[in-house]
């Protein structure tokens, strides 16, 4: 958070700089006002920016081996930018390097660890979840600390959602 800070103030000093030159340009007839207004401006350009790239900065910085396989954008009523263009909030990553993929006479059985990442203003928490995943049914389930079922969690996938193509698919193992 510390470098979000100084980021947003060399932003704002760059945007004076900018509103100084124009005033320097026009021989100063823009009014003094113009310099606080850019340097306004200039943080908001860089917080904006980092919002629209947090996604994909985290996602770059991800193990080998790590699938993002949902994500969810989204809007605020006190950031209006984001109604025309709602931005990534959460994802949720399958740690793909562990998962324990399992060709059982009943079908392939998976048993893997899911991460969920939030966006908190500039911080991001993260939590974590076990999950069995049934192929042949194409059902997922949490599990407990025990590692045992708990079926009141149970979700049933599509063929096509990332998280059933990693696991189950011939192509994604």
């Amino acid at each position: 958070m510390f470098w979000h800070l100084i980021a947003a103030i060399i932003a704002a000093v760059g945007g004076a700089g900018v509103a100084l030159l124009l005033r320097a340009l026009t021989r100063k007839l823009l009014p003094k006002w113009i310099i606080p207004v850019f340097a306004g401006l200039g943080m908001l350009a860089y917080t904006i920016h980092y919002e629209y790239t947090w996604f994909d900065y985290k996602e770059a910085r991800l193990p080998q081996g790590s699938v993002v396989v949902a994500s969810e954008k989204g809007a605020m009523f006190w950031r209006p930018w984001t109604l025309q263009f709602p931005m990534a909030l959460v994802y949720t990553v399958l740690d793909g390097a562990n998962a324990q993929v399992t060709d059982t006479d009943q079908g392939r059985v998976a048993r893997f660890v899911l991460y969920r990442f939030e966006k908190q203003h500039l911080l991001s928490t993260v939590t974590s979840s076990a999950h069995q995943l049934l192929c042949t049914e194409q059902v997922m389930f949490r599990l407990n600390e025990e590692g045992l079922a708990q079926f009141n969690t149970l979700t049933e996938l599509e063929f096509n959602d990332p998280l059933y193509q990693a696991l189950c698919s011939d192509s994604g193992r």
